[in-house]
């Protein structure tokens, strides 16, 4: 039997990204939750339309898998136009973003997800590219150089970052329209299960369905991840229906816990805990500790933790709360950062 960390399979990854297009919303109507951000858009797209004008540029941040890439799908459906998609890390030099630039159409959507992690030479291409519609090149080298400016169709640059705060004031202002994007309550996430096992013709019972819903993290991308693995232990293991029983079943396969905690969840707070006492305790330290780079702990796990009430950053370092402690059946030491040794009720 395969062992769960070992990597997917590349059939099996081209699998799930496109049962995951599949499953992401065409429209605003298809699009559950974030109604502050969709009822923005609607008066947005809808003004742009009536005045035969491309819509302003829009920044959507936040936590991974709410959402941000499936807004600017929906974005350019809602225009009527087509959508050209890249990543910052891939646009690593100026005359990259210039070619993209220079074969958009009129109204076009260009989708720049990470876009923290754009060069900062391409990001100021981008520059009087947004502003003017306009894109500087510097042709030759030395004294014979000299600047060409190119005119560019009016577009619209859709941009997706988990950390908003990388990005230049100057590069940020530019944007119309700046959301973010937060985790989706649970009676959000039931819809979106249904929709979606709608789409995939599976059988669910509701408390199935609440099972998924409660252990996905606020997170759409975990609970169609959730979804599609508890289908295959309720076509394995049963009679294809997802019920509690098997969606519990399944959850405890996959190592997810009634809170929505994966294994690196828990040794995160476990470390915390048990090894600092309950803290605080440096970042670095921590990912040291736990063997895991510091920006994936900022970016994928904390949110989530201390949205929930599960951990506390503080100026000296990250705190487990009460709640952590009791979610392990931990009893919580006289005073937090005392190192003193977390005992079992």
């Amino acid at each position: 039997m395969p062992s769960p960390v070992e990597p997917l399979a590349p059939e099996r990854l081209e699998s799930d990204r496109r049962l995951e297009e599949t499953l992401r919303p065409r429209t605003l109507d298809e699009f559950v939750g974030q109604e502050g951000i969709r009822a923005n858009l609607r008066v947005f797209i809808r003004a742009a339309r009536e005045r035969g004008e491309s819509l302003d540029h829009a920044l959507f941040y936040g936590p991974p898998g709410l959402g941000k890439t499936a807004l600017a799908h929906v974005v350019s459906r809602e225009m009527a136009v087509s959508m050209r998609s890249t990543s910052g890390p891939v646009l690593e030099r100026a005359g990259d973003l210039a070619a993209i630039l220079t074969n958009l159409e009129a109204g076009e959507v260009l989708f720049i997800d990470e876009i923290h992690r754009l060069n900062p030479t391409v990001e100021e291409i981008l520059y009087p590219a947004m502003e003017e519609f306009k894109l500087d090149l510097v042709i030759g080298q030395g004294p014979s150089a000299r600047t060409v400016k190119i005119d560019l169709p009016r577009f619209t640059l859709v941009g997706a970052t988990t950390r908003a705060g990388l990005l230049t004031s100057p590069f940020r202002d530019r944007f119309g329209y700046i959301a973010r994007l937060d985790y989706y309550p649970p009676e959000d996430l039931l819809r979106i299960l249904e929709r979606s096992a709608r789409i995939l013709a599976m059988t669910m019972t509701g408390e199935g369905t609440q099972e998924i819903a409660r252990r996905s993290r606020g997170t759409p991308r975990i609970a169609n991840r959730l979804l599609r693995r508890v289908r295959d232990f309720a076509e394995v293991d049963g009679d294809g229906t997802v019920t509690p029983e098997i969606a519990r079943h399944a959850l405890e396969r996959l190592e997810v816990d009634e809170a929505g905690f994966h294994r690196m969840d828990r040794e995160l707070l476990l470390t915390v805990i048990r090894k600092y006492g309950g803290g605080p305790v440096g970042i670095d330290t921590l990912a040291a500790a736990i063997g895991e780079d510091r920006g994936t702990i900022e970016d994928l796990y904390e949110p989530y933790l201390i949205k929930e009430g599960f951990l506390d950053r503080t100026p000296r370092g990250r705190v487990a709360t009460a709640r952590a402690f009791e979610h392990f059946g931990l009893k919580r030491p006289p005073s937090v950062g005392s190192r003193g040794q977390a005992e079992l009720l």
